[in-house]
């Protein structure tokens, strides 16, 4: 295994570093509400970013190194969400027609994916883009309710999850009620919201219905999922980075009784535990994303990437938020935003315990190790 960035990737990194730290400021964080911050979003595509993602030298792994660093500040965009279900689906289980009529928009962002993908078998919501059940009639209509996704309303695709596991992209302007999602508050500050699919048109990724074997619909489903695991788990990764940095900062300046928090043995040994945890959510994600970049089997990867990000995750922004004492209980204050962005991707990524049983079941199953 070797984690160390190719220099397309690394250059990928820094840009979106440089980005996201000039334009996520507190201030505009908190103008954006809900919303994508447009001027961010524009700029990210503008540089190239969202495209890189459909190239080989960039690839999974360096998506998740962009994630960390949008993690890193908690840009409200729907980077994560919109490579994932938009760039990386149509581009790896699309067929040529999609990819050639669908991707142009996504790689330059003019429209922007979501998924109603359940992050773990049989999820159907929690805040994880759960899709109950949604039926689809000979025609290619859908029916069902899917949700709570996340970035719905900023979303113009969905790409949703049918009972059967076969993936459809539908365009929101295309369902009902339309063309406005009904809105659902989620953890996070993310534009969640609800999706009715009444006879709803989608077209099957990867072609017509009788193209498509069963098993190939199921491989596609799961090739899907573990990207979204990984490339979320990427996404906490920089989220508790990002929480410990601040916490750190906050010990290492606040004095009590004439000496820095930070020099008191339990402040210690609490960012220590946090550092192993939030380096032990970067490592797995770099591992599932570089094992898929290789063509190796990861689902067994991506699912221990989601154990550490859920597990492990809400760990760690809970001592952020706690190791700022006081001042963490101020829900304005930068390092609330990564406690709530936190306990969002843990919901999402799924309990650990359900995570941990998937894992077993699969190892059991397929002998894949999980690492």
């Amino acid at each position: 295994m070797d984690f160390t960035p190719t220099r397309e990737q690394a250059a990928a990194r820094d840009l979106a570093a440089q980005i996201f730290g000039d334009l996520s400021t507190p201030e505009r964080l908190a103008a954006a509400g809900t919303s994508t911050d447009p001027e961010l979003w524009k700029a990210l595509c503008e540089a190239g970013l969202t495209a890189a993602v459909a190239e080989d030298e960039v690839g999974l792994l360096g998506l998740v190194l962009m994630l960390e660093e949008q993690g890193r500040t908690t840009a409200q965009v729907p980077f994560a969400a919109s490579c994932v279900y938009g760039v990386l689906a149509v581009g790896a289980q699309g067929s040529a027609e999609q990819r050639e009529r669908l991707l142009p928009g996504f790689l330059d962002g003019t429209a922007v994916a979501t998924g109603a993908i359940p992050a773990r078998r049989g999820g159907g919501g929690g805040g994880g883009g759960g899709s109950g059940t949604v039926r689809v009639d000979d025609g290619g209509l859908l029916t069902g309710v899917v949700g709570p996704v996340p970035w719905l309303r900023d979303a113009t695709h969905v790409l949703v999850a049918a009972a059967d596991q076969s993936l459809w992209m539908v365009r929101v302007a295309d369902a009902a009620p339309a063309p406005e999602p009904e809105p659902v508050e989620l953890t996070a500050p993310w534009s969640g919201g609800r999706l009715v699919l009444a006879g709803t048109p989608g077209e099957r990724l990867g072609g017509a219905l009788a193209e498509r074997e069963e098993a190939e619909a199921g491989a596609a489903y799961e090739a899907v999922l573990a990207d979204a695991r990984t490339a979320f788990a990427g996404l906490q990764a920089g989220v508790c980075a990002g929480s410990l940095a601040r916490a750190v900062e906050h010990t290492s300046t606040r004095e009590q009784f004439g000496k820095p928090l930070a020099a008191r043995q339990a402040v210690l040994l609490r960012a220590a535990d946090a550092h192993m945890d939030t380096e032990a959510i970067r490592v797995t994600a770099y591992e599932a994303a570089w094992r898929r970049d290789e063509g190796l089997r990861h689902s067994a990867a991506a699912l221990t990437a989601a154990w550490w990000a859920s597990e492990a995750g809400k760990r760690v922004v809970h001592a952020g938020q706690h190791l700022h004492g006081g001042t963490g209980a101020d829900l304005d204050h930068p390092v609330h935003r990564h406690f709530l962005w936190g306990r969002q991707l843990d919901a999402y990524l799924g309990c650990g315990s359900e995570v941990l049983e998937e894992l077993g079941q699969l190892i059991a199953t397929n002998g894949e190790e999980p690492v």
